[in-house]
């Protein structure tokens, strides 16, 4: 149970706008899916019930208790996403899955939640105001070892999640400009190695594709293209719910999933994307809002590194739909489909709560 002095500090603006994006995202998981033989709003519907019970979990156990099993946290989502690598379930071509009681997890999506927690434990007693090359190369490492077992699955577009929480915790600590021109560097290096040697063709094609999706409008420009005609036929206030005709007629593909938000601009318009852009923002500023007010660096630490992942996860997703970023596979929180993704993105809402409920609170 949670203590009642902690509900005083209760952000009902955070909770109240992810439940409103919540309720948004089954209603367009249904609407999106009208054509499709299977209950995905039901089970988007089920699935956010279920992050609303971990969310809550999430608020009632103090953050520093959780911050302190990090390591036990961290080297079981390890042995996990190496079971994964031989005996997971593939689906659409990654090796990504595990099945527990009947229901299908995905590693990769608890391995952001243990990472922040590792991170807010690391750096939580950590006193200097500007990182040396040591903290730089154990972040490295407690980031890279996850990231690289995510990336041979293959899943790239959840691996590269990882890389905003590495980012916010080491710009938090103080890393010198220098660091942070060479670790870009290195990333610049890293992906050129992987472009002519790890990636394939049609990863290649995904990630170009959106410079000129014309050029291939059946094969890999398709999407791009179906997801702009998507938003731009909407308008300003859309053609109405269930309503989008990309959709219904199954021009626009992943659309319950990746998509969703093309589902949106279409049936809702200008104004329903500039509502739930609207709620997004006051979940990123709410969040940071919690980082800010933190009663001590671990709250610092790890309502930062979860508010950046939310926020990275946003910003992909919508300049993906827009045709500006290359399509990565990175769904959008609580609007797209998927059990691990919608529970994990519950529980990091729920860490920011816990937070914010602490701050004052010895």
């Amino acid at each position: 149970m949670i203590d009642r002095r902690l509900l005083v500090n209760l952000d009902w603006v955070l909770l109240g706008s992810t439940l409103l994006v919540s309720i948004v995202g089954v209603m367009l998981v249904s609407s999106a899916s009208q054509s499709l033989q299977t209950g995905f709003a039901e089970k988007q519907a089920s699935w956010c019930a279920i992050g609303l019970v971990v969310m809550v979990i999430a608020m009632s156990i103090d953050y520093h208790r959780l911050a302190d099993q990090a390591p036990v946290f961290y080297l079981l989502v390890i042995l996990a996403l190496m079971y994964v690598l031989f005996f997971g379930r593939i689906i659409s071509g990654a090796r990504s899955w595990i099945t527990l009681a009947g229901f299908r997890a995905q590693p990769s999506e608890v391995a952001k939640i243990v990472l922040a927690l590792m991170l807010t434990k690391y750096f939580a007693e950590f006193r200097q105001n500007r990182v040396s090359a040591r903290e730089i190369g154990a972040v490295a490492l407690i980031v890279g070892i996850p990231l690289l077992l995510t990336a041979a699955q293959p899943d790239l577009g959840t691996a590269v999640t990882f890389l905003p929480i590495a980012a916010s915790a080491l710009i938090l600590a103080g890393m010198p400009t220098r660091w942070l021109v060479g670790i870009i560097c290195t990333f610049l290096m890293i992906s050129l190695f992987a472009w002519f040697f790890l990636l394939k063709d049609y990863q290649k094609d995904r990630l170009t594709s959106f410079i000129s999706p014309e050029a291939d409008p059946k094969g890999s420009g398709y999407h791009s293209i179906q997801s702009r005609i998507a938003v731009g036929s909407g308008g300003f206030t859309g053609k109405g719910y269930t309503q989008g005709t990309q959709s219904r007629l199954e021009f626009l593909p992943a659309r319950h999933t990746d998509f969703v938000f093309s589902v949106l601009g279409e049936e809702e318009g200008f104004v329903g994307t500039l509502a739930v852009l609207g709620l997004y923002m006051l979940i990123i500023q709410r969040g940071f809002s919690a980082a800010r007010h933190a009663r001590d660096r671990a709250g610092l630490f790890l309502a930062a590194c979860l508010t950046s992942l939310i926020a990275f996860h946003i910003i992909i997703n919508v300049g993906m739909v827009a045709g500006v970023l290359p399509i990565t596979g990175i769904p959008l929180p609580f609007l797209s489909y998927g059990g691990s993704f919608t529970a994990v993105m519950f529980v990091s809402v729920g860490l920011i709560l816990n937070v914010r409920m602490r701050k004052t609170v010895n």
